[in-house]
């Protein structure tokens, strides 16, 4: 028996294709946060790094699950702000995490499926924590949002 021919993602199948590209860059730039960020902060990039490469994972899994057609990993991306100092890893990994609760916000709005709307909503929470974490070290205050993933 052979495999469907995977399609293109449309509708909630493409956001949750979209929060798979933030989480690829995501992974990528935590790769940074690790090599500028103090020793003190290797346990919460541990913990950072697991949980989206596991969210990556999972979400690769649903998508093939479904026959939609996974975007690959690019070989690099364009970070949204240079990084050359501890602090700067910092500042990057709270504008990473809150750029991937926006992309699983979205998912949770788009989704049909109950078990897509609770996989993105975990995801979106675990993302408002880390947010959370990293404003900690920051020194930023407040340290969490109102509306994780929203401009309000």
């Amino acid at each position: 028996m052979t495999s469907p021919e995977p399609r293109s993602a449309t509708g909630p199948d493409a956001a949750l294709s979209d929060a798979l590209t933030t989480e690829y860059g995501v992974v990528y730039g935590y790769g940074l946060v690790s090599a500028y960020s103090l020793p003190e902060y290797n346990p919460l990039v541990v913990t950072t790094i697991r949980q989206h490469r596991e969210r990556r994972d999972r979400t690769i899994a649903m998508l093939t699950g479904r026959a939609v057609a996974v975007p690959p990993a690019a070989a690099g991306y364009q970070l949204p702000m240079p990084v050359t100092t501890s602090n700067d890893a910092l500042r990057l990994a709270v504008r990473m995490e809150n750029d991937t609760a926006a992309a699983w916000r979205a998912v949770v709005e788009q989704a049909r499926d109950a078990d897509d709307r609770e996989f993105a909503a975990t995801a979106l929470g675990q993302s408002a924590v880390l947010a959370a974490h990293w404003n900690r070290a920051l020194g930023n205050w407040p340290i969490t949002q109102a509306f994780p993933g929203g401009a309000e």
